[in-house]
């Protein structure tokens, strides 16, 4: 998916892979991360949001919740992570890296609560009802009030399987009454996902319906009496869309993806930020006129197409036959012969969590200089 567009703006990174692959510094089915780069893209995400009045909350499960790039990016000036999960704000937590967001898009469960409301996040986003309640209850126990952040859906709202949750729009007023009962917690934002998305069509970032949703969710809270201090929208976040995240009422955006150059806008145009990831991996083996290289890193999402053998200035071009989603991706099918040991290069949308990759953090590659800063799973717990 990113391949070409690596090869034109980040060619050094590919050329690194394949050196260190080389030199046996380097297993199959690592990711890459070029640092210089990804805080370039950082940089220039923050100066956009900076000059449209937009907080940012980094997100790191698909750099496998990597606590070194954490610690830099809150040295950035970085307001903070919004963490996907309740492991990840654990993990996070015990990096001692602030949260600004936790919740969106899986609540947290009652054991974890303690602990995560103890590292005093900004915000929680809330499903339910009972969610708001257990919440409550425990900072009541420990003399602090929260501020909460509510998932609100409506009719025509765009939802991905797997992450189904919120308040619905019609019901929002009873739900801000029985919420007004706990002493505990205040209603101080909204949020929604995906509130944007590239279309490939008309080649822009656009809102979807969730927008609309949001801004009639405040309006009508707002009727209430509340002050609705946070409207955060993620998805897609670059420098591209932070103009839009404040033309249509937003506060926070949630910078993931375009902190590597990997949203689908990167694959077709040349953005602010270059591509900053690469996947590595190694032939392994031919079976009936086709090579198979190591996997491990599949991401079912991946719209993963070509993969380059060898060094750029050498190798050649392969389509990829990925694993069916009902498979275990013990391999990447490349529809064309290859020798065996060889290095193979993938440039693909991922998510880093959901896999039993390692990953790579390296520095200096555009001074031509590579150091591997280090080595860590796809949890972010550091090998070497």
């Amino acid at each position: 998916m990113f391949l070409k567009k690596t090869l034109e703006r980040n060619r050094p990174l590919i050329e690194t892979a394949v050196k260190m692959h080389k030199e046996g510094l380097l297993f199959p089915d690592t990711y890459l991360v070029d640092m210089d780069a990804l805080l370039a893209n950082a940089s220039a995400i923050k100066s956009h949001a900076e000059q449209n009045g937009i907080h940012l909350y980094f997100m790191l499960k698909q750099l496998g919740r990597n606590p070194e790039i954490a610690h830099e990016l809150i040295q950035l000036g970085y307001d903070g992570a919004v963490a996907v999960d309740f492991r990840e704000a654990e993990s996070l937590i015990d990096e001692g890296i602030p949260i600004g967001n936790v919740g969106h898009l899986v609540q947290t469960p009652r054991a974890a609560l303690k602990k995560i409301l103890e590292s005093d996040p900004e915000y929680m986003t809330v499903y339910s009802l009972e969610k708001v309640r257990e919440i409550n209850d425990i900072c009541e126990k420990l003399s602090v009030t929260q501020k909460l952040m509510l998932r609100v859906l409506g009719e025509s709202d765009t939802l991905y399987s797997g992450q189904y949750g919120g308040f619905s729009l019609n019901t929002l007023a009873e739900t801000v009454k029985e919420i007004s009962k706990f002493n505990h917690v205040r209603i101080a934002g909204l949020t929604s996902f995906p509130c944007f998305l590239f279309q490939e069509e008309t080649g822009i970032i656009e809102p979807t319906p969730n927008v609309g949703t949001l801004q009639s969710a405040k309006k009508l809270l707002t009727d209430l009496g509340l002050e609705i201090e946070a409207m955060d929208m993620p998805s897609v976040t670059c420098s591209e869309s932070i103009p839009l995240i404040r033309k249509f009422g937003g506060t926070h955006g949630e910078p993931g993806h375009g902190l590597t150059g990997t949203t689908p806008m990167h694959a077709v145009e040349n953005c602010e930020e270059i591509p900053a990831l690469i996947y590595l991996s190694e032939i392994s083996h031919e079976c009936d006129g086709k090579a198979y290289c190591y996997g491990g890193g599949h991401y079912h999402r991946s719209h993963v197409k070509q993969a380059l053998i060898g060094a750029p200035e050498e190798g050649k071009f392969l389509d990829v036959i990925p694993p069916t989603d009902e498979s275990i991706d013990y391999y990447f099918g490349l529809n064309g012969s290859a020798r065996v040991s060889d290095s193979v290069v993938m440039a693909f949308r991922t998510q880093i969590f959901v896999t039993r990759s390692q990953v790579a953090l390296v520095k200096g590659i555009a001074k031509g200089e590579p150091e591997i800063m280090g080595i860590y799973t796809s949890l972010g717990q550091r090998l070497k």
